[in-house]
């Protein structure tokens, strides 16, 4: 049992309000940033092992896409290259904090594609994950740690 304080509060309690209380001085940007850099690892990871060399698709991700991931109504080929363009692209953006909220869409985008095509059954066990990263980065913005706000700083007031 907990020692009971002059107030009816535990030791526990206490503590418990104090961690709180630190927790809610934690500044926005750096949960933003660590949203963005968690998201944008998640899809660097996944363009570089599609690459061979620094930019050239690979023939074992044109096989997959042929074989394996079979998205309806996309040419294979046109579709291993712009899955492979745009996870590095939406990786890069989302790192440096550049058209934050557009690579947000289109990780969205993609994995809506990736949920409903290619792998189904891995909604709650990764793209729950992905998906909410990429709407609480879309919902609150890049944060103070970013070009688009270094842009928005300089250009509009």
């Amino acid at each position: 049992m907990h020692k009971l304080t002059n107030s009816g509060e535990t030791l526990v309690s206490r503590t418990y309000l104090r961690l709180v209380s630190i927790l809610d001085r934690t500044p926005n940007s750096l949960t933003q940033i660590l949203l963005r850099w968690g998201l944008a690892g998640v899809f660097w990871t996944s363009a570089r092992t599609k690459v061979e060399g620094v930019m050239t698709v690979s023939d074992g991700t044109k096989y997959l896409f042929a074989e394996e991931y079979r998205v309806p109504l996309l040419n294979p080929d046109l579709a291993a290259y712009a899955a492979t363009y745009a996870e590095h692209a939406f990786a890069l953006s989302l790192f440096v904090g550049l058209a934050t909220r557009l690579s947000a869409v289109g990780v969205i985008g993609m994995t809506l594609v990736i949920q409903l095509f290619v792998y189904p059954d891995a909604f709650v066990g990764v793209h729950l994950g992905w998906f909410a990263m990429a709407v609480a980065i879309l919902a609150w913005g890049p944060g103070a740690i970013s070009v688009d706000h270094l842009l928005r700083q300089r250009f509009i007031r």
